[in-house]
């Protein structure tokens, strides 16, 4: 059999989706699908309470209602739905601090993955630098690639709970570095970026003359009364900046897939006039239930205080293993787990797997920074006693790890 995979994009040719080699990303391949058939849980998967039902009741009969009276079997403007469009302006009001028009500064799309990719599409070519703090989401980096761009990994440090420090991010400047992009709060670290810091960086922005993407997935759940501070909200950052949101994590509505873009309207007129190329139109009853999501989201605080018990849970039961080093989270569904004390993060995920029959992620697949650690996803199973028995599991493993 002929094989023209050759003839693909770098990018493509170096990716692997499972049926050839094994992979270690979740989302790639049907192997995590495999595994939970088999009875293992899934803790590699940020889909908050995977896999059981948890769509709020007003969210499910919107959505159903808008399949059962047919107007949900035709398109939506690839731009999105206008009603939607002004529920969110008054999300980003009261919750942003962005005050924007919905006819000129939001563009749904199918989920912020899609929205992601298509935020750094317009701007990078062939050679162009971009800044991706490391360890970081994989598809910042994989998006530059596909793009023909060059990712610069610019290490962030547990030290000073991975804040940006200038010096560092001053060394990766070159005449070609044209993006940054943001993962705030940081996927997997749970890390969110303190206002001093991203003030530096919008200064550091302007220096340089960047572009900056930033992906808010997790802005709904942040703990502890940190300030969750939106980047584009800063002084002259609304002008340099594209903001990517999403239905999936604080709300749940991960299958939903619906996320949505914010800018300033010279740059979202490039998004609308490419829109329906690019993404297309996003699922007509999934943004039925997300307006419905966004004039009741009073269940955002009740999955809250569920994720909030979580990740302390998550927290005592692990943190005074010998060999492991963990922050609170800050943030999300996740906890960040340094194991290099006792393995390397590969290693301990086939041991997680085998030993405690839970899955997680190796730290490595988030950049060089992330390797010794493991990410955990606690904001899976609807129910509280599955998940703790998980975490139990995953003790006895740790505290029965024999090295070498």
């Amino acid at each position: 059999m002929n094989d023209i995979t050759n003839k693909m994009r770098n990018a493509f040719q170096n990716a692997q989706g499972g049926l050839f080699a094994a992979v270690q990303k979740a989302d790639v391949g049907d192997q995590v699908v495999q595994l939970m058939a088999q009875g293992y849980t899934l803790m590699s998967w940020a889909d908050p309470f995977f896999p059981d039902p948890s769509t709020p009741y007003h969210v499910a009969k919107a959505t159903a209602d808008a399949i059962m009276d047919g107007k949900s079997a035709h398109y939506t403007a690839p731009i999105g739905n206008g009603q939607l469009k002004e529920k969110i302006a008054e999300k980003l009001k009261a919750h942003n601090h962005l005050e924007v028009i919905p006819e000129r500064n939001i563009l749904i799309t199918p989920g912020s993955d899609s929205g992601l990719f298509f935020a750094m599409l317009p701007f990078i070519e062939a050679g162009d630098e971009v800044l991706i703090p490391d360890p970081s989401y994989p598809n910042n980096k994989q998006n530059v690639d596909i793009l023909n761009g060059k990712a610069i990994a610019v290490p962030l440090s547990a030290t000073n709970n991975w804040q940006f420090d200038f010096d560092v991010l001053e060394g990766y400047v070159t005449d070609k570095t044209k993006m940054l992009v943001l993962t705030n709060p940081n996927n997997p670290t749970t890390t969110v970026f303190r206002r001093e810091n991203l003030e530096e960086l919008a200064s550091f922005v302007e220096k340089h003359d960047l572009i900056v993407v930033v992906d808010q997935a997790f802005e709904d759940l942040v703990y502890d009364n940190i300030e969750m501070v939106t980047f584009a909200a800063l002084p002259g950052m609304w002008e340099r900046t594209v903001s990517v949101f999403s239905f999936s994590k604080g709300m749940g509505l991960s299958g939903y897939r619906v996320g949505y873009l914010v800018t300033n309207d010279k740059i979202m007129d490039k998004f609308f006039a490419t829109a329906v190329s690019v993404i297309g139109a996003t699922n007509t009853a999934a943004q039925i239930g997300a307006i419905a999501a966004l004039e009741n989201p009073s269940f955002v605080e009740e999955y809250k205080t569920v994720q909030n018990k979580r990740r302390t849970y998550c927290y005592e039961q692990l943190q005074d293993i010998p060999g492991i080093k963990m922050l609170k989270s800050e943030s999300g569904i996740l906890s960040w787990i340094d194991v290099s004390e006792l393995s390397d993060d590969a290693t301990m995920v086939d041991y997680l797997r085998d030993e405690a029959k839970v899955l997680v992620n190796a730290g490595s697949t988030y950049g060089l920074s992330g390797q010794g650690y493991i990410r955990l996803v606690h904001g899976v199973l609807h129910s509280d006693e599955e998940f703790e028995d998980a975490i139990q599991r995953i003790r006895r493993a740790l505290l029965n790890y024999k090295q070498g």
